[in-house]
């Protein structure tokens, strides 16, 4: 009976350290992922504050991150699933993405300093286009 009490309690711990999701045909890099997610805050904050700046120039969030990461939906869902079934990754990723964001806005405030002529409703929006 013991014997198999501490193989059970093995077997559990064992299980608890495998990611429960298969590993995606096309892995993308963490760092390759951080940028998606921190392209898609920052589509996501500029539909949400100046969503008609992202109709007229004809930017949709989607094929945006799908266009710039060479990449199809296929792809971005099997490594978003991937990557979100490691809760303690996905959390330390999420942590780089609000790190930059809180960066970038530390260095946009930084330029809006020095121009009081700027009204703090209209601060435009930072979109970054990495080739």
């Amino acid at each position: 009976m013991r014997k198999t009490l501490w193989l059970l309690i093995l077997f559990s711990l064992l299980a608890c350290n495998e990611n429960p999701v298969s590993t995606p045909d096309k892995l993308l890099d963490e760092d390759v992922m951080v940028d998606i997610l921190y392209d898609i805050a920052l589509l996501q904050a500029a539909d949400g504050y100046v969503p008609e700046k992202l109709a007229s120039n004809n930017i949709k969030t989607n094929s945006f991150i799908y266009e710039k990461y060479k990449i199809d939906s296929l792809t971005y869902y099997q490594n978003h699933k991937y990557y979100a079934a490691d809760i303690v990754l996905y959390k330390k990723m999420y942590k780089k993405v609000i790190d930059r964001i809180e960066q970038k806005t530390k260095d946009l405030e930084k330029v809006d300093t020095g121009n009081e002529e700027l009204d703090k409703d209209s601060k435009a929006v930072y979109i970054p286009v990495q080739d």
